[in-house]
């Protein structure tokens, strides 16, 4: 995050059905850029990642209006954005001569901030 007095706008969610790895390579790509180029790069992502990244995207700039009065989305900057890991979920399966593996699903939790770019 930059200086004190910057405009900070973030959004997040939590306990998301993917792994962080899986949300960090998306994240990696879009950190630093203005919000029109990555809403672009985004779109155009094959992964599962950049669609909720994007609703999130949505939302920090939307949050970033309502806080801020910035209209145009074009002088917002992403500042942060995060994937951290949330708790998994433990779940078995059957195998065979009546054992069970142990499978875990896990969770992440996002964090998207944005900040008005200074000219």
């Amino acid at each position: 995050m930059s200086t004190s007095n910057a405009l900070i706008a973030q959004s997040k969610q939590k306990y998301i059905l993917m792994s962080p790895r899986k949300m960090r390579r998306v994240l990696d790509v879009i950190r630093g850029k203005r919000v029109v180029e990555a809403y672009d790069i985004l779109r155009m992502m094959p992964y599962k990642a950049s669609e909720v990244i994007l609703k999130k995207l949505i939302e920090a700039v939307s949050n970033a209006r309502v806080k801020f009065g910035v209209e145009d989305p074009s002088v917002l900057l992403i500042s942060a954005a995060t994937a951290d890991e949330g708790p998994a979920y433990r779940r078995f399966k059957p195998r065979a001569q009546g054992r069970i593996y142990r499978r875990e699903k896990p969770t992440s939790h996002l964090t998207i901030a944005v900040q008005v770019k200074e000219s």
